[in-house]
């Protein structure tokens, strides 16, 4: 009889994370609803704090929740109104924080500058975080990879499979979250001879693609299709992915697809 085969090497094969085919909630349906809620608001206006979004929901959705509540999810979910962004990674005090590099930098080529960040994903009945990596001159999105935690791992993960596909980057950016700040993930980058950029703490924009991407992502893809699993949300995002890169028209790229800009296929009249 033959022997079955690990969950690890079926991973393997499949070429997936494992952490992107378990989902396990360990919150109420009442914190889901919350929280699914509290996204869109947050998504819509970053800008919103505890007390805007306890008002917010009770205004826009009939849902009652303190102020304290309200926090609570926040930090559950990784977002304050500190940043006018979702800031999920939490830095690390212990860690090495970068100088940000790309003030008044012009960004005019492929793989000059590479980006990443991480996003809260509503499911159903639940929720992941999607990580994924972006080069700044083109729009297109490198790699991406779905997890039910936030961890170093995942996004090692990511980077590794964007390094592999497209080769190295000159300048790599993130905020200082700890996943980014780790040796583990700062090692992958250095051994590469990649310069580290890092945002500068409460500066939004420093990040402002992947920011785009995230916002574009939400709205025309995970709000509209509501899945309702891990598989499900992967498969749907691999097939939006897709799209974005090789089928959607983005104005700032002079109405052209990622894709021609990355692979040099077109030109763009000005340079981000």
């Amino acid at each position: 009889m033959r022997e079955p085969i690990s969950m690890t090497h079926q991973c393997d094969l499949l070429s997936i994370g494992r952490t992107s085919i378990y989902y396990n909630s360990f919150d109420s349906d009442k914190n889901i609803v919350l929280m699914h809620r509290m996204d869109e608001l947050y998504t819509e206006n970053p800008t919103r704090g505890t007390r805007r979004l306890s008002k917010a929901l009770k205004k826009q959705f009939g849902l009652l929740a303190g102020r304290e509540k309200v926090r609570s999810l926040m930090e559950r979910m990784g977002i304050t109104a500190i940043y006018p962004k979702r800031y999920l990674s939490v830095a690390d005090v212990r860690h090495k924080k970068y100088p940000y590099l790309l003030r008044n930098v012009r960004i005019v080529r492929a793989n000059q500058v590479w980006s990443t960040d991480i996003t809260y994903i509503r499911l159903k009945h639940g929720f992941v975080f999607l990580v994924a990596v972006v080069d700044w001159y083109s729009r297109f999105v490198l790699s991406w990879q779905l997890s039910t935690t936030v961890d170093a791992r995942f996004c090692c993960e990511v980077l590794k499979e964007a390094l592999a596909a497209y080769g190295s980057p000159e300048i790599f950016n993130t905020d200082q979250g700890s996943q980014f700040t780790g040796e583990e993930f700062t090692g992958i980058l250095l051994e590469h001879g990649i310069q580290i950029s890092m945002d500068g703490k409460g500066r939004a924009l420093d990040n402002v693609f992947v920011e785009r991407l995230w916002r574009t992502v939400k709205y025309e893809d995970i709000y509209l299709k509501d899945y309702a699993s891990v598989p499900e949300c992967r498969n749907g995002l691999m097939e939006f992915f897709d799209g974005y890169n090789r089928r959607r028209e983005h104005s700032s790229l002079d109405y052209n697809y990622p894709e021609e800009v990355y692979f040099g296929k077109v030109t763009l009249a000005q340079a981000a």
